[in-house]
């Protein structure tokens, strides 16, 4: 989704965007092509995210609060269990055995990640770092979302500078995947 929010609201955005995928996943028939697209949409718009969060909003969270460190490192390892995840998902068909249990971990993972950004890291952020600040940070997020990965890369790096440096490129490649695969129509 595109927004004009600050960081927080982008986010926040973002999250119910992803909330709504898993309630779509669930009413959809099990095995069925509309669960595989499904978790399609749903890898582009957390890869997309993560991405971003990982090029501007951590680097933020480091600078700005206190304890940034541990906050930035704790949702970077989760960031990495989501990948991972993402990543099993992609090789895997809806009528895969496995299918729906890595998409019920996936949803664990993200929502637990989800509401300890939402009730601790978000708030902090938006209590400790200027409107302005937060505003930039909106804008950031979303120049790096368009140009995001829409694939999993567990192998790629999670800190700028060689995030920053590398995502775009991934992100054409993916975009020219998807085109050709007619992936995340």
């Amino acid at each position: 989704m595109a927004h004009d929010g600050d960081v927080v609201a982008e986010l926040t955005d973002d999250h119910r965007e992803v909330a709504d995928l898993f309630q779509r996943f669930e009413s959809a028939m099990p095995g069925s092509p509309d669960r595989k697209r499904l978790v399609d949409a749903l890898t582009i718009a957390l890869v997309r995210h993560e991405v971003a969060e990982e090029q501007h909003l951590y680097p933020a969270v480091r600078e700005h609060l206190a304890e940034g460190e541990t906050l930035a490192d704790k949702a970077l390892a989760a960031h990495r269990r989501v990948e991972l995840l993402l990543k099993e998902l992609e090789r895997r068909e809806p009528a895969d055995l496995d299918f729906d249990r890595l998409v019920v971990k996936l949803r664990t993972e993200v929502t637990a990640h989800v509401a300890d950004e939402e009730r601790q890291l978000l708030p902090r952020l938006r209590d400790g770092v200027h409107p302005h600040v937060l505003e930039n940070l909106g804008k950031k997020v979303r120049e790096a979302k368009r140009t995001a990965p829409t694939r999993p890369h567990p192998a790629a790096p999670s800190t700028p500078p060689a995030n920053k440096l590398l995502a775009p490129g991934l992100g054409l490649v993916d975009r020219v995947r998807d085109v050709v695969s007619g992936r995340g129509r």
